[in-house]
């Protein structure tokens, strides 16, 4: 099955409301790791692609301009609530296809990718996109499972089908999403529960 938008907003419609509970400590550690990356850079701007409810919002730096976008107004509506609980004045939350950024060329010091290049439609149109916003020389943090690692190979198959429905790759290689691209990958490092995502650090060339 081919992953569309329409599967996409349908699927976070349902998982809106439970999504902190269902997936918030599984792959916390992830998003955390990513956020710490984050706050060492430093950075005066920073977009995040795939905003969800807002998890990442309490560690990003707080001198930092953050704009947050995500397919799904479920998703924003728990993140708006969010970043108001935390008092942050700013956050830009935006209701956007990260495959068809509204943003100019070289906008943002930072852009965050949390466990989205494997859900989106086009991952390529995607990264083409990412790279266009994020400055020369800017940074590129991408969380997200690749598959091809002999623990998860048999899970992977197992739960293909049922990740097809729901819009997710189970099978989705580092190789071909990663290093395949003429970029810089400066780090890569096994995180979450028994190594199931990698956090990739990039300089965008």
């Amino acid at each position: 099955m081919r992953i569309s938008a329409e599967n996409v907003i349908k699927t976070y419609r349902f998982y809106a409301p439970l999504y902190d509970w269902l997936f918030g400590a599984v792959l916390g550690p992830g998003r955390l790791a990513m956020a710490k990356k984050v706050v060492a850079l430093r950075p005066l701007s920073i977009l995040e692609v795939g905003i969800g409810t807002g998890l990442s919002l309490d560690y990003y730096p707080a001198a930092a301009a953050v704009v947050g976008i995500d397919l799904s107004n479920e998703m924003l509506d728990v993140a708006r609530e969010r970043a108001a609980r935390l008092k942050r004045t700013n956050v830009d939350l935006r209701h956007m296809n990260a495959e068809t950024m509204s943003f100019a060329d070289s906008s943002f010091d930072c852009v965050t990718v949390p466990y989205v290049l494997s859900v989106t439609p086009n991952p390529e149109v995607l990264v083409a996109e990412i790279r266009r916003v994020c400055r020369k020389d800017g940074t590129i943090v991408i969380v997200n499972h690749f598959s091809g690692s002999r623990f998860w190979w048999i899970l992977e198959r197992a739960v293909r089908s049922f990740a097809d429905r729901v819009g997710f790759r189970s099978t989705f290689t580092y190789e071909e999403h990663v290093l395949k691209h003429d970029w810089e990958v400066q780090s890569v490092e096994d995180v979450n529960l028994l190594n199931l995502s990698k956090l990739v650090v990039i300089r965008n060339r």
